[in-house]
C-alpha cells in the first residue's frame, strides 16, 4: 500500500464514511491537532527513564488515536466500527493526577513554564491539548462529538499540568512562581 493516493490534491480529504471535506474543515482541524498533540505526548515520553510515567504516556498516546478516530468519522454516514473512549479513561487521568499530586509541594501561586525540558515540553504539550478542545468544542457546536471526548480532552490538559510539575521536582528544578507585575 501506498502512503500517498493523490487524493487530497485538490484541498479535499475524505472522512471515514466517505464524506469529502475541505482539509480545513473543523473536523479536519480537530483530528488534525490531536495527531499533533500526540506527537507532543511522544516527545513527553522520550525525557523521562520513569517506567511507570513511560507507560502512562504510551497509553495516553493510545487514547488519543481513539480520539482521532472518533473524530475522523462522519458521525451522519460511516458504519465502521472505530474504537471507543470510556469514563474509566478519565478515571484513569484523574488517579494518575491524584497519585503525583500526593508527592508535589502545595501550589500557593500560578508557575512559569520552565525549569528543565521535561517541564517546558509539558507545558507545550498542555497548550496543544487546551487549543485541541477549542477546536473540538468548536466541532461540536454544529456536529455530533461525544461529550466524553471533551471531558477527556479537558482532563489530559490538568494530567500535563501536573506532570509537568512532577518532572520538575525529580529534576530538583526550582518551581517559579508567577509575581505579578501591579
Amino acid at each position: 500500500m501506498k502512503i500517498y493516493t493523490k487524493k487530497g490534491d485538490t484541498g479535499t480529504t475524505q472522512l471515514i464514511g466517505g464524506t469529502r471535506v475541505p482539509k480545513h474543515h473543523v473536523r479536519i482541524e480537530a483530528y488534525g491537532t490531536v495527531d499533533e498533540l500526540n506527537s507532543w505526548i511522544g516527545w513527553v515520553r522520550d525525557q523521562t527513564a520513569d517506567v511507570e510515567t513511560r507507560l502512562v504516556l504510551k497509553e495516553i498516546q493510545d487514547r488519543l488515536f481513539t480520539i482521532g478516530s472518533l473524530l475522523a468519522s462522519d458521525p451522519e454516514t460511516s458504519r465502521m466500527k472505530v474504537p471507543d473512549l470510556h469514563e474509566t479513561d478519565v478515571a484513569f487521568l484523574e488517579s494518575e493526577m491524584d497519585r503525583m499530586d500526593e508527592m508535589l509541594p502545595e501550589m500557593k501561586s500560578f508557575i512559569l513554564p520552565g525549569g528543565n525540558s521535561g517541564n517546558s515540553i509539558c507545558h507545550i504539550a498542555r497548550c496543544v491539548c487546551r487549543r485541541n478542545e477549542r477546536l473540538i468544542t468548536s466541532l461540536a457546536e454544529t456536529e455530533t462529538v461525544s461529550p466524553l471526548v471533551i471531558k477527556y480532552m479537558n482532563r489530559l490538559s490538568d494530567y500535563l499540568f501536573v506532570l509537568a510539575r512532577k518532572f520538575s521536582l525529580d529534576a530538583s528544578a526550582e518551581e517559579v512562581p508567577w509575581k505579578p507585575r501591579l
